[in-house]
């Protein structure tokens, strides 16, 4: 589930900063702009006052209203020159100041002129209506050809006589934006990665009451039902989720303890009342005469009963004992019940084998093992017809150590095999043959109260193969209660 919720979030994340970045990226490229336009327009503005009495295009010897002479005049235009030729010696900008015509008063460098085109021009234009030009384009770090152009009237008694002109370079302003981005992009990384570890510990937070939980949930699924779940920790919708799963799994455990306790007492009350019956019917067989058909079926169904009842006692008492775990040599035990069911396999006719490696361990209950084992091979010498072959295989495969018993039988369907262990079921094909059908649940239940498990699969080229599944890994400590979370 984490893996599927921190994408998510991280993804929600990184387009929350990635629609705040862009709007603050171009806010500050615009912010750098405009601090160099301020500047453009203070220096064309200098310029411009000096350009106010230097505006005529006739003869420098004109004489100017107020009397002033043109020799004046020149010394302005010089001055005004050298102004301009020193602001472009030091920043690398072209400036001019321009008549109304276009035609040049100065310039800097010297054969600068007014381009037919572009922003210059447009510049040009809007200074000659009396606005000063201040809103050129948006320069971006990727347009090393981008030029800042600004231009300011120079106006006398209400009239524009002339325009001052900039055309600046942009590579010192496109090395401020793209250093501002780097700089805010760093503080976007740092931000989305103190936004990956919020997010980490907010699906901890949220998720752990969830691992917990479904830990509590095996648990009790593989038969450990005294597990509970802490109810503390993580939204207050899994703590409610929490406390209502230890109602329900106290419940459940309090149902399987009285259906257990029913079972075993039912058992064992019906085993005297049975012994009593079944010496009745004794008796009665002596007043019969011998190889009486009813009598012995009586009997023969009696005994079935008895089985039952046996059976079903000792179920209720797989199910409720608890399992004494060791380092068990399973290639050992397997050997020792192989030899032990030989004779009657060889008095049926079947061969009966075991292979395997010499020393397999697993963490077992050993007794619990061996009549689960027990169980598994009777089952396969009772459906293996004469002159056919069960064999016991022992193996270690990554984390579990396996016996697979499989036998050359009728074997079972795909449909039987999805209810094969399930309590008092038997193939409509095999009710001729003894059994309860409660020996695969008992088996069951030995092997799940110590972590173990039966497998069912078809035989090639017939027949039934069991595998008897046990851990080899040794068993974690049972928590306390409240470890586990009793709550």
């Amino acid at each position: 589930m984490r893996t599927r919720l921190l994408p998510l979030l991280i993804v929600l994340m990184a387009g929350v900063l990635l629609a705040l970045g862009f709007p603050l990226a171009a806010s500050l490229a615009a912010a750098h702009q405009q601090a160099v336009v301020v500047d453009r327009i203070d220096d064309t503005a200098r310029f411009a006052a000096i350009a106010q009495n230097v505006t005529e295009t006739g003869s420098v010897f004109k004489k100017l209203p107020g009397g002033e002479s043109g020799s004046g005049v020149d010394e302005r235009r010089a001055t005004l020159e050298s102004e301009l030729a020193r602001y472009h010696e030091v920043y690398g900008i072209e400036a001019g100041v321009f008549h109304r015509d276009g035609t040049v008063m100065a310039a800097a460098p010297g054969g600068w002129r007014i381009p037919e085109q572009g922003e210059v021009r447009r510049a040009f234009g809007e200074a000659l209506l009396g606005r000063r030009f201040h809103d050129p384009p948006q320069v971006w770090p990727w347009q090393p050809g981008a030029r800042l152009a600004v231009a300011s009237p120079v106006v006398r008694d209400g009239d524009v006589v002339a325009v001052v002109v900039t055309d600046s370079p942009t590579g010192q302003l496109r090395s401020r934006i793209l250093s501002g981005w780097l700089l805010l992009a760093a503080g976007e990384a740092a931000a989305m990665l103190l936004a990956v570890g919020a997010a980490f510990r907010l699906t901890g937070w949220v998720l752990k009451p969830v691992r917990v939980l479904d830990a509590a949930t095996h648990d009790i699924a593989t038969g450990r039902l005294n597990s509970r779940v802490a109810p503390a920790g993580g939204p207050p919708e899994l703590r409610r989720l929490a406390r209502s799963f230890n109602e329900m799994a106290d419940h459940v455990e309090d149902v399987l303890e009285q259906q257990r306790a029913f079972v075993a007492d039912a058992s064992h009350q019906l085993r005297n009342p049975l012994a009593a019956l079944l010496l009745r019917i004794e008796l009665l067989a002596l007043e019969l005469p011998e190889g009486n058909e009813e009598i012995a079926s009586v009997r023969t169904e009696g005994k079935r009963l008895a089985t039952v009842l046996d059976d079903l006692l000792d179920l209720a008492l797989a199910e409720h004992a608890a399992a004494d775990l060791r380092l068990v040599d399973i290639g050992e035990l397997a050997a020792e019940r192989v030899a032990a069911w030989r004779p009657l396999a060889e008095e049926k006719g079947v061969r009966l084998t075991g292979s395997g490696p010499a020393a397999v361990t697993a963490w077992a209950d050993p007794v619990a093992l061996s009549s689960a084992l027990d169980a598994v091979i009777d089952n396969a010498l009772k459906f293996t017809p004469e002159g056919e072959e069960v064999t016991v295989d022992v193996a270690a495969r990554g984390d579990t150590s396996t016996i697979v018993v499989a036998d050359r039988g009728p074997g079972l369907t795909d449909g039987e095999l999805e209810r094969v262990g399930d309590r008092f079921w038997r193939s409509g094909r095999h009710q001729n043959v003894k059994g309860s059908g409660l020996g695969l649940s008992i088996c069951q239940a030995l092997l799940a109260a110590g972590g173990g498990s039966l497998g069912y699969a078809h035989n090639e080229p017939g027949g039934l193969r069991v595998t008897v599944s046990v851990p080899r890994a040794a068993p974690a400590a049972d928590p306390a209660p409240a470890a586990h979370g009793a709550g």
